[in-house]
């Protein structure tokens, strides 16, 4: 695991949108061949590197987008930008922010299934505010505070447990302490889509979470009847158990 927090480096140098190049495996016939993973608040792209390297290795070209965590208007934008680039059909990947993101940005008719990982899931006129304070509180929701210019952190004292208990200390502490906010105006804005009415859906579960409680994640999957594919892990799962994530994207990439 510190081999990947130091990996991360190169990637965050690299720009807005990491493509990682397809490898030769043959992909199950009808696969959607091209998977666009949106990473959540607080981190960047490279929390989806273990998964990314799982899914580029059976040859599926994996892109990761960088959001600016500026607004959501921002963040899909970015989104959108890497839908472009995409021939042919795509699985849209978001882990917890990028849930919002991906609902409002996966109405793209490239976009052949939707998948989110420990993700909130609003519906039209809802907003992340909004859904942050319909549901248990936990650990790290009670945790997150505006600094002076309103942007959002976790305090760094808690985020080690609340947000990645089953990382190694050190990179959790590291993780901490090297967050990147999220604007309160992402965080107060309503999305005007919801992609996942039209959409086949699927939910990894984290039933460890301490930031989106497993009873909230349960209520975001049954809403859009989601497939759930249930996981004994943190809010960090895509790291941890990024085989059982990669596999549920796998099954999206065969969704009809």
């Amino acid at each position: 695991m510190l081999n990947f927090l130091l990996s991360t480096v190169a990637a965050v140098m690299a720009g807005a949108a990491f493509a990682a190049p397809a490898q030769s495996a043959e992909l199950p016939k009808g696969a959607a061949h091209n998977i666009v993973l949106v990473h959540g608040a607080f981190v960047d792209q490279t929390s989806w590197k273990p998964v990314a390297d799982i899914l580029t290795k059976k040859g599926y070209n994996v892109t990761l987008v960088e959001n600016p965590l500026t607004s959501l208007t921002a963040d899909v934008d970015a989104t959108k930008q890497a839908l472009a680039k995409q021939n042919g059909k795509t699985v849209l990947v978001g882990h917890s922010w990028g849930g919002v993101v991906i609902t409002e940005a996966g109405n793209d008719p490239k976009v052949s299934a939707l998948v989110y990982v420990s993700a909130f899931a609003p519906d039209v006129g809802q907003s992340l505010a909004a859904l942050a304070n319909s549901g248990p509180p936990t650990e790290g929701s009670a945790a997150i505070h505006p600094d002076a210019k309103g942007n959002l952190y976790i305090d760094p004292k808690v985020f080690p447990s609340a947000v990645a208990a089953d990382l190694p200390p050190q990179i959790a502490e590291s993780l901490a302490n090297h967050q990147l906010p999220l604007n309160h105006v992402a965080f107060e804005a309503p999305v005007d889509t919801a992609a996942w009415r039209d959409k086949p859906t699927f939910y990894v579960i984290t039933t460890k979470d301490k930031v989106i409680a497993p009873e909230a994640q349960k209520f975001f999957a049954d809403a859009m009847k989601a497939e759930i594919t249930e996981v004994a892990g943190s809010h960090a799962s895509l790291v941890v158990h990024a085989k059982e994530v990669a596999a549920t994207i796998e099954k999206a990439a065969l969704a009809k």
